[in-house]
């Protein structure tokens, strides 16, 4: 397994890569696939936020899919000790739910799923308030707005690899092109082993 250690706004030890090396083996028993696994550690020059004076970034690579995991703490050691934590946690989340019959663990319907949830009925519009365009989107108010966008390229897959593919990126939801239909959907979760789905219908007519 090859280990890549980059700094940004700090000096990287050869201490601290050893050190990563070092760490970074128990990984394997997790997943023998692994390939390659890049750290990148980013020292915060703020001192209020001296708590969380370094975000360390673990990125790895195998035959399967990526998978992440990020930590901050005061210091390089912390930060990597967080950071393996739940990565080593999303490898075992992944490998239960591998494990686990469909059967019993069926994925709940969006219908089930919003039965269970109340639907939060939103307040009537206050015509007063003045609305800003940022960029394509419309704002509300006065509140500030952070954008950040992402594009990843999709290849489609069932439920169960997308099931997989979030446990080991560590969210609490997946977006991904179901194979079987060829619709956009996105799967998240919702108690334990409890999972909803949510598809988009792109034939559909207003």
């Amino acid at each position: 397994m090859e280990v890549v250690v980059t700094g940004r706004h700090c000096e990287v030890s050869d201490r601290f890569r050893s050190h990563v090396n070092e760490k970074l083996t128990r990984l394997e028993k997790h997943d023998h696939r692994i390939i390659r696994v890049h750290v990148e550690v980013d020292c915060e020059p703020n001192p209020r936020q001296h708590d969380r004076a370094v975000r360390l970034e673990l990125t790895a690579f195998s035959k399967g899919p990526v998978i992440r995991a990020e930590a901050a703490a005061e210091d390089k050691m912390g930060a990597l000790d967080i950071a393996l934590d739940k990565m080593a946690a999303q490898m075992r989340r992944a490998a239960d739910r591998k494990r686990i019959h469909r059967g019993r663990h069926a994925p709940v319907s969006v219908g089930q799923a919003l039965a269970d949830s109340p639907v939060e009925v939103p307040a009537p519009r206050d015509e007063s308030v003045t609305e800003r365009q940022v960029g394509p989107i419309a704002v509300t108010g006065d509140g500030p707005l952070v954008v950040r966008e992402k594009t990843h390229s999709a290849v489609p897959m069932t439920l169960d690899q997308a099931l997989y593919e979030m446990e080991l990126v560590g969210h609490d939801f997946y977006l991904f092109v179901d194979k079987e239909s060829e619709r956009p959907a996105v799967v998240y979760r919702r108690r334990g082993y409890d999972y909803g789905v949510i598809s988009l219908d792109l034939d559909s007519q207003a």
